[in-house]
This record gives structure tokens, sequence and C-alpha cells, in this order.
């Protein structure tokens, strides 16, 4: 945002928009990642010394050089994933009201960001008050996936409305929002991988260079993310693991559902796949010989605990689906995969909740507050709150309101890493727990936190081996393709939840992100110009998203393997969605035509009878 304009109307604010002239001294962008990384590149960002921003690595086990070269069968493959924009419901909105006078003037925001908290800091922070001056009120987004985590429009509606002194809103178009959101990460993954004759695995090396803008955002974090994931959920004897993340004059790229993690298994998957067709087995039987298991050592170096069991139990599950399309002569692919849910990685995570019994009105019994900060943007926590409440303290759901509180911090950051039902969960619990040890006395606050503090950065040298994360889910997919069209017919998805606290929620979560999975793997993209690093598609219909009559069946069967120390054993479901939806779509259209696909979208099937 170069300029604002503030006018009456719309309509007023655009035409006069439209008279801003802006001088530019143009210089060549950065549109490729890999060319930014070069000694001569020109630098992405002013004021940076690097256009590399970020740069995740580790290296665990034996030699790898060593253990690849001794291994019976190799693979080397680089696989490419695409830009892609989030197509939430509702483009950005705000609107900012202020109160008072100069010396003692308030602002109130209404914002329909992931984290009111962060919101209300950054915008106190622009206008250099104290963030006591500024409340920020959640209006509940229509969608997010990631991409409400930046701030779009908040602080520049707030700033106007602090300058002026009278109430502004700022809607943007849904071609602004294209252009102002981070998008999901393009990255370029580099595989070499070795298997023993029986096809267990010996030794993976990965080198990804993603391509995050011009802006931070969360891009180092994505990387870090795929740099952890990029093992998938396998035990590797010798791993050497690095991705960067790179500056470039692309669109801003940051959050998106799966977070790293469906770029770095695309490739694990595809991978694994090569590997089985030379050792001559199928995918399920490589998958179930490597399949990490509690105890073992995954990845960073991280020992799994028995919520890791999942992975497997995933796998048996699924195995009569994927041995009955085959036996039907289907064009089969099997995808697994995991993601963590929660911020891992060192972060000291803090969710509270506040229960508040209040008097009864007459002969009725009084209502029931349960109070947290957590954005509703669909995934239903508001339900689970009261889900939760209503079973720990035996009283009728008719009687509690869920409130999304914005006048006390409660520690919780942002809506984001699939941790919403987890963190809501463990301090609304801990909060009954409260009331009912003081009697349920009216007019109390009740308090209650889930805290999560024992995970350590990925590659941290003084841990022998770092808990990157605290929570892990894992699903298993298989798509059912026409061996003739490669059309696919059917997709079973088997997830591990750990706990599925509302079973109508956490299924249409695993339909959601079905069918988002199947837009990313065959159609979905937000190309921008080679030479300019503009966007060349700014309308809905240009995205590729694939309209409801093109999607095919989806079977959706949950697992439960409990996670330790976790409220109620829950995991997550938002997250790991989608992880292994393109990996199964490849592996199935190679089933069809014998082709590998390494590069995404990979189009829909052009053969037909």
């Amino acid at each position: 945002v170069l300029a604002v304009v503030v006018a009456d109307t719309r309509d007023h604010a655009r035409a006069a928009a439209e008279l801003v002239a802006v001088t530019y001294e143009v210089h060549a962008p950065n549109t490729d990642a890999r060319a930014a990384l070069a000694d001569t590149a020109p630098l992405s960002v002013w004021g940076t010394d690097s256009n590399v921003m970020s740069t995740s690595a580790y290296t665990r086990g034996a030699d790898f050089e060593e253990a690849f070269a001794a291994s019976a069968f190799t693979v080397h493959e680089t696989f490419h994933t695409q830009r892609i924009e989030h197509a939430f419901l509702e483009p950005e909105s705000t609107v900012a009201v202020p109160s008072g006078n100069d010396g003692d003037r308030t602002l109130h925001v209404y914002s329909g960001g992931q984290g009111v908290w962060d919101d209300r800091n950054d915008i106190a922070a622009v206008l250099a008050v104290d963030p006591s001056r500024v409340t920020v009120e959640l209006v509940s987004n229509g969608g997010a996936f990631g991409g409400k985590e930046d701030m779009s429009n908040q602080a520049q509606t707030a700033l106007a409305a602090w300058l002026l002194g009278r109430p502004v809103k700022c809607t943007l178009s849904r071609e602004e929002s294209f252009r102002m959101h981070a998008k999901r990460h393009p990255i370029e993954l580099e595989y070499w991988a070795g298997c023993d004759a029986e096809g267990r695995v010996t030794a993976l090396k990965v080198r990804g260079i993603g391509d995050s803008g011009a802006y931070a955002s969360v891009g180092m974090k994505v990387l870090e993310r795929a740099a952890g994931h990029a093992c998938g959920p396998y035990r590797w004897p010798s791993l050497d693991i690095e991705t960067i993340a790179v500056r470039t004059n692309n669109l801003v790229c940051g959050a998106f559902r799966g977070f790293g993690a469906n770029q770095a298994q695309f490739a694990m998957e595809g991978v694994l796949d090569r590997l089985a067709e030379q050792v001559g087995i199928s995918g399920w039987e490589i998958r179930k010989r490597n399949v990490i298991k509690p105890g073992e050592e995954w990845g960073p170096g991280q020992i799994m605990d028995d919520g890791a069991g999942g992975a497997e139990a995933c796998l048996d599950r699924i195995e009569a689906a994927y041995d009955d399309a085959i036996a039907a002569g289907k064009a089969v692919g099997l995808g697994l995969g995991l993601k963590n849910s929660g911020l891992g990685n060192g972060f000291r995570e803090v969710s509270k909740a506040v229960i508040r019994f209040l008097a009864p009105v007459g002969d009725a019994p009084g209502r029931i507050e349960v109070r947290h900060g957590w954005t509703e943007m669909g995934q239903g926590v508001h339900t689970v709150a009261l889900q939760v409440a209503a079973q720990e303290l035996g009283v009728d759901p008719e009687r509690i309101d869920v409130i999304v509180d914005t006048t006390r911090e409660l520690g919780f950051g942002q809506t984001t890493g699939s941790r919403g039902t987890l963190m809501v969960a463990g301090s609304v619990s801990d909060a009954a727990a409260a009331a009912l040890a003081e009697g349920c006395q009216a007019d109390v606050d009740y308090e209650g936190e889930y805290v999560v503090d024992w995970t350590q950065k990925l590659g941290d040298p003084s841990v022998a081996n770092p808990t990157i994360h605290a929570v892990f889910s894992f699903a298993a997919q298989l798509v059912i393709a026409n061996p003739e069209t490669g059309d696919i017919e059917k997709v079973v998805a088997v997830h591990d939840v750990g706990k599925a606290v509302n079973p109508t929620l956490v299924e249409g979560q695993v339909e959601g992100s079905v069918h988002m999975g199947l837009g990313y793997a065959l159609t979905e993209e937000f190309p921008t110009d080679p030479e300019t690093g503009f966007p060349t598609n700014t309308t809905l219909r240009s995205l590729g998203i694939l309209r409801a009559k093109d999607v095919p069946e989806i079977e959706v069967q949950l697992v439960e393997v409990p996670q330790p120390r976790s409220p109620f054993g829950i995991k997550g479901v938002g997250e790991i969605g989608l992880v292994p939806t393109a990996p199964a779509v490849a592996a199935a259209l190679h089933a069809a035509d014998g082709e590998w696909r390494n590069v995404l979208p990979m189009g829909l099937p052009t053969r037909r009878p």
C-alpha cells in the first residue's frame, strides 16, 4: 500500500485513488527463487544483505553418501509445487471506530483476522499508542486457511480512522485480496533416496528452495516445517535435509493449510512410489515396511510417542479398500502423511479460557458463559468449547453461551496450526475443573489454562533427540481412478485425529480438505508474470478451483489413536487434511498411464475412451 484515499462513498474513494500519481524507478525484479540465490543476483528487498531469508537444516544417522551408495535401489528426482491462492469465502474487511478526544482517544476495530490480539498489538504499534487504547473485536471471517494470519487492511483502516476521528470502513475487492494476502509457497524439492532389496529405506537427502516473495510473513517457518516433514511418516537411518526460504519480488507467500508439509510430502511420497516399483512391491507394502512407530526416531531426531501409532493404524484401516480397488482393476494411488498440530519448535504455547456462572433469573437456572479468544472461521471451535464445558460440568448445553472475549488477553496466539480444538478443549476443561472445585459459584470468573512447553527447535544441537512437535496427526488417502481414462472416481480418506470431539465437524473438515487437495493436485495455480512478478490470474474463475460437480465421491473414515499429554487424546484435523492427496493422485495417474509426475498442478487427464 503506497497511499490511502478516504471518502464518503466507495465509488468516490476509488475514483480519487485513480488520480494518485506515483513515479517509479523500475529495477529488474527477482522472479526466480533459484536465480535469486546467485551471488550476482540483485537484492530483492532494500535494506537486506542477502536474498536468503532463512535456512533450515539437519543431518541424522549414518553418513548419507555411504548409505546411498550402498543402497540396492535409488531415486534422484526434482519436484516442483506451485503458488496457490486461498480463495476463502469473504475478502478482507475492517471497520475502525474511534471514541473520545485526542488525549484519551480509543479505537475499536472490527477485524476478520486470525488473531485479535496480534491485530491489536500491530495496530497499536502503527499508531504509536499504548495497546490498551485499541480494542479489536473478531468478526467471524468466512474461512482463512492461513491467509488471514498477516494483517491486510486493518492497520491502514485504523490509521485513517485515528487521523480523521471518525469511523472508517475498508473492504478489499477480490482482485485486491489476491494481490495483498500471502499465498502458498512454490517450492522446488530435489530428493535423493535409497532402499535395500526388500524395500526398507536407507538414506534420504533433500534440498528445498521456497519462494517467499518480498515480505517475510512466516516464510522461514513454512520452510522449517517443510524440512521437518521432508522425510514423511517413515524411519530413515540416514538423513541430510536442507530447505531455504528465498526473498524474491513475487507475491508474498506465507501460511496455508498444511504449511510446508504438503509440498514436502508430495515429493516424499512420489519418491517412495518410485522405489516400490523398482523393488517390485505395492505402494501399500513399502509404506507398511517403513512406517514410523512409537518409540522410534523420526526425521529430525524426535522419539515418537504412542500417538505415532496412528500412522500404521491409518495404513491398516485403508488396506481393504486398497486391495478391493486393485482387485476390481482400478488404477489406485496411496498417500500417507503426517502433520504437526500447534506451533512447536520451542515455542511456549498457552491457551486460557474463562467459565462464569450467571445468577438465576426467576425460576430458570442461570446462563453459563464460556469465554475464549480463538477465531471461528468455519472449523467449529465454538461448538467444541460448548461440548467440553457441557460434558465436564454436567449441564444442559442449552444453558451455555460461548463468547470470543476481547476484553482480556487469554494467551492463545492466533488460530493457526490445527490447534484450536486441541488448545480450547484443554483450557475449557481446566476452567471447568476449577469451577467444580469451588462449587460453581455465581458471578465468579473461573480461569483455566492449557500449556505446551516441552518442544525444542529443529536442529537444536544441545538436545540429542529434540521434540520439535508435541502432537502429530496422521492420514492415509486412497485415490481410485478409471484405468482407461485416468478420471478419479473416488477418494477414501482415513484420518487419525486422536479423538473426534465432533465427528460431523471432523468429516466436514476432511471432505473440504480433499476438495482442496484435488484442486492442488490437478488444476489450481496462481501464476505470475516471469518478467514482472505480477499476478496473471485475477478472478476466482481463473484459479482452477474444482466445482462441486467435478468432485468425486469422498469416503471419510476416522481412526482414534489417543495422543499422550493431550486433552481427551485430541490431535487435530485441519492441517493434515490434504497432505496425502496430491501424491495419491499422482500415483493413481501413474497406475493409469505409466507416467511419473513431479510438477503441480498435474492437469486433468486428457485421454478418453
